[in-house]
C-alpha cells in the first residue's frame, strides 16, 4: 500500500531557487558598491591636526551675563530693558549682526534665557553661546 501519491514526490524534487538567485545577486550588487577601494598608492606621512577653536564671526557683538545678573554689551554695561533697544538699532545698522551670547558658570538659566528672547524680539538670527573647551 501506498502512502504518498506520485504528484507529491514530484513536486520535492523540484526545487525552485529563482528567489536565491535574486538574493545572492542583491547581495553581490550591495557589497561590490559598498566596498571602497583602498587608497594606499605612495606611502605618505601626513601631518597631525590639533584641536582649534572656532574663529568667532567678523563682526560680533557679545553680551556677557555675569552671576550676580549683570549684563555687559563689549563691555558696556547695560540694564536689561535698555539691551532690546540697543540690539534692535545695532541689527539696523547691520543686518548681518552675530550676537555671541557668555554666561557665567554660576549664572541662572533663566537669565540667559532672558537675553535670548530680547534676541529674538530684535530679530537677531545669528546667535551662539560661548563656552569653554574641557580638557
Amino acid at each position: 500500500m501506498k502512502k504518498c501519491s506520485r504528484s507529491a514526490h514530484e513536486s520535492l524534487t523540484e526545487l525552485n531557487i529563482t528567489p536565491l538567485l535574486d538574493l545572492a545577486f542583491v547581495l553581490l550588487v550591495i557589497f561590490i558598491i559598498t566596498t571602497i577601494p583602498p587608497v594606499k598608492d605612495m606611502d605618505l606621512k601626513l601631518p597631525l591636526a590639533a584641536k582649534h577653536q572656532k574663529d568667532p564671526p567678523h563682526k560680533a557683538k557679545y553680551i556677557s551675563v555675569q552671576a550676580d545678573g549683570n549684563l555687559f554689551l563689549d563691555r558696556q554695561e547695560l540694564k536689561l530693558s535698555e539691551l532690546l533697544g540697543t540690539l534692535i538699532s545695532m541689527r539696523t545698522d547691520d543686518p548681518d549682526l552675530n550676537v555671541i551670547v557668555r554666561g557665567d558658570a554660576h549664572t541662572k538659566y533663566k537669565q540667559i534665557r532672558a537675553v535670548l528672547d530680547l534676541c529674538q524680539q530684535a530679530n537677531i538670527v545669528k546667535v551662539d553661546l560661548a563656552t569653554e573647551i574641557g580638557k
